[in-house]
């Protein structure tokens, strides 16, 4: 799949990985060939670890704060939704975030939550063929994964 086929389907999210929204990009996607559904679930998992960064994973969650009133890191989970939600907010958002980082902070507010964006390939792949993905991707997607995004933590 291109990257215009992907940000093309992802645009029909309108910019928020709902549940009602992923789920109708994945009755879309599932409508298209087993290995359409397999080139978005590479792209997606591409446009995840490519936004895997120190500098976006280290950002607070917008609007917290912890005990002591210092800024709130984000967990993993929190920091792959994010990113999740980055990516549904469409081609432009997602490109704009590594130019300027503080267009990456909003998502990391619990409100901006893409978690079910991460379903999408699965829920499609079920459809399509009446039984459950095991799959892999060439990039993995889960936060601290992209060893040259986080050059603190060593190789």
């Amino acid at each position: 799949m291109t990257w215009a086929a992907f940000w093309a389907l992802i645009a029909t999210l309108n910019g928020e990985a709902t549940q009602a929204s992923c789920e109708r990009l994945a009755e879309e996607l599932s409508r298209r060939s087993v290995p359409d559904i397999i080139g978005f679930a590479e792209r997606h998992a591409e446009a995840l670890y490519r936004l895997d960064q120190e500098k976006f994973g280290m950002l607070p969650v917008a609007g917290m704060t912890g005990r002591s009133g210092g800024p709130f890191p984000q967990s993993a989970d929190g920091f792959l939704y994010a990113r999740c939600a980055v990516v549904a907010a469409g081609q432009a958002v997602w490109e704009g975030v590594f130019f300027d980082i503080d267009k990456f902070a909003p998502y990391t507010s619990t409100e901006r939550d893409g978690e079910w964006l991460l379903y999408v390939p699965d829920r499609a792949y079920e459809l399509a063929a009446g039984k459950e993905w095991d799959r892999s991707t060439r990039y993995c997607f889960e936060s601290y994964s992209n060893r040259d995004g986080w050059p603190s933590l060593g190789s």
